[in-house]
């Protein structure tokens, strides 16, 4: 089964507290690179999230963005660190002391110390295991994208593969016809020299010209590399990477199938097997 790396979800949860939306978007990548943006208060559950990906995506760039309101006169608990306050305004009186004007410390200046106030841990918890759920719920969503898409995906290639083959077989039903043709016309470029040379060596001159021009071993390739992306096709498990391998393969031998032409037919069919494999190759680079 194919997955796409192109993919999109958005899940929303309404929460005691507030509201959660999760936005997903996938696109081709070579390797797995997520991108994960969290509000504050959501930074600890990242590498949670990151896990919970892998499990689920092989491959691809994944933006991840959670977005967090909260509900209206919704009153958030908050806990004081009461022993670094005390800490605090014993150190403003001592310097207030040494200061001849110091300026007045208010209850709101003291608050914005870092670590005087924190959100309340059983609520914050709460909150974030709600995330984790939802990112779940989105997860498996961006993953039912990728499926259908890669669906797809999977006809077009079929007849891309379709249509290579029954250039293959054309190359290969016309291939003794062209040999013979062109061993004809050797013959009689050297009759026209009118020389006297020995039978036997021409003949061995002609084997060795003739196998150099002989496409068969490119044919037989091809083909091979064809059934190998056929059986990858219905492997369940990503495939992109070796099928993007077999496209750099399949476009070798064309190459080869082309330089060796004999015939104008035989170009015009190489040529016809590199659009196939480059368009196959197009929809092979968006597949996981």
């Amino acid at each position: 089964m194919l997955n796409s790396m192109t993919a999109y979800a958005r899940k929303e949860s309404q929460t005691e507290t507030g509201t959660l939306v999760w936005e997903l978007r996938s696109v081709n990548h070579r390797y797995l690179e997520p991108s994960i943006r969290l509000p504050d208060g959501f930074r600890e559950i990242d590498a949670e999230l990151r896990s919970v990906m892998r499990s689920h995506v092989q491959r691809g760039k994944v933006e991840c963005m959670l977005r967090y309101e909260a509900s209206s006169g919704q009153v958030q608990p908050i806990e004081v660190n009461l022993e670094l306050v005390t800490e605090l305004h014993s150190a403003m009186d001592r310097i207030a002391r040494i200061l001849d004007n110091p300026a007045h410390i208010s209850a709101l200046d003291i608050l914005q110390f870092p670590g005087v106030w924190q959100r309340g841990e059983d609520d914050l918890e709460s909150i974030q295991q709600d995330a984790l759920t939802l990112f779940a719920e989105a997860l498996e969503e961006l993953c039912a994208m990728r499926a259908r898409e890669g669906a797809r995906i999977l006809p077009m290639i079929e007849t891309r593969i379709d249509g290579i083959r029954a250039q293959v077989r054309a190359v290969r039903d016309q291939l003794p016809i062209i040999m013979d043709r062109q061993a004809d016309a050797i013959r009689a470029r050297i009759a026209d020299l009118q020389e006297q040379i020995d039978d036997h060596r021409i003949e061995q001159e002609l084997v060795i010209m003739l196998q150099k021009a002989d496409v068969a071993e490119e044919l037989d390739r091809l083909e091979s590399h064809l059934k190998e992306i056929g059986n990858n096709l219905v492997k369940n498990e990503p495939v992109g990477r070796r099928l993007d391998f077999l496209m750099q393969e399949l476009n070798r031998e064309a190459n080869t199938l082309s330089s060796k032409s004999l015939a104008s037919s035989t170009s015009q069919q190489a040529v016809e097997i590199k659009v196939l494999i480059e368009q196959m190759r197009e929809q092979i680079q968006n597949i996981e």
